[in-house]
């Protein structure tokens, strides 16, 4: 689904330059894409690096945790 400038600032009490300069960010960051039709700049949300790293963080969140349950009945022996 895209959204134009004027559509994803409605929500928000933010300019659309400042907007503007947001999405640049998100789109450097492969976050979003923007398409320009006319006058109408036309953005999307590219779910696939947020996915990557959702995946990534997953693995991270097993490993801590595992970490973490460790400690924890290390703690509990030793007291």
């Amino acid at each position: 689904m895209e959204s134009s400038l004027t559509e994803l600032a409605a929500p928000f009490n933010i300019s659309l330059p400042a907007l503007s300069k947001h999405l640049r960010v998100l789109e450097h960051a492969g976050l979003v894409s923007r398409e320009k039709q006319g006058r109408v700049n036309l953005c999307r949300l590219l779910a696939t690096p947020i996915h990557d790293a959702a995946a990534w963080i997953e693995q991270y969140r097993f490993f801590w945790e595992k970490q973490l349950d460790s400690l924890s009945k290390y703690l509990g022996e030793s007291s």
